[in-house]
């Protein structure tokens, strides 16, 4: 679908919206139709609006699973912190290792969290770059389309303009002729 039948959907979802009737301060629509519109706005948009929208899901998913994965170290160390300390004749030795295996863990979850905020950010800003990408060449071909419909209808102008003057011509020589003969 060409870039402007964006514009023609979102044009259709506007005179949706106006068609529906007020009540109070709110405005009743076919909910049918604004889906379907919407729908087919998602299906004509750019696919690399669409990779962008997967891209920053995939993102959040990341984020979560290491942070899920973090978590997750951190209990099991904690879990075997606590059984190490409630097993052994030496309590003070486990406990000092636990803490310091903990502490590890800690820092280590740390340092997935940071890379993974690291990541998240660069991927944002990726995203961001891309849809400024987008943004600017769908403007510039608004403008181009824009320019070209300019000329055309310069032309069309000049086409009407120069039709008028010769059917003035025939008139005057018809007019002419009319007259001579009299």
């Amino acid at each position: 679908m060409p870039q402007n039948g964006v514009y023609d959907l979102l044009k259709l979802l506007e005179i949706a919206v106006d068609d529906g009737y007020s009540v109070l301060k709110y405005t009743v629509v076919n909910k049918r139709e604004i889906e379907d519109l919407i729908d087919r706005i998602y299906t004509a948009l750019p696919t690399e609006v669409q990779e962008a929208r997967l891209f920053l899901k995939r993102k959040e998913e990341l984020q979560n699973e290491a942070h899920q994965k973090a978590t997750k170290i951190l209990q099991d160390a904690q879990a075997e912190a606590d059984r190490k300390l409630s097993e052994s004749d030496q309590l003070k030795a486990i406990e000092r290792e636990g803490i310091r295996i903990k502490n590890e863990v800690v820092e280590d979850c740390e340092k997935i969290k940071h890379i993974a905020l690291q990541d998240a950010e660069s991927i944002r800003l990726q995203a961001t770059e891309e849809a400024m990408k987008i943004r600017e060449g769908a403007e510039l071909y608004a403008e181009q389309v824009l320019t070209s419909l300019e000329g055309n209808l310069t032309q069309l102008q000049q086409v009407v303009k120069n039709g008028q003057i010769y059917m003035e011509q025939l008139r005057s020589d018809s007019v002419g002729r009319y007259t001579n003969r009299k």
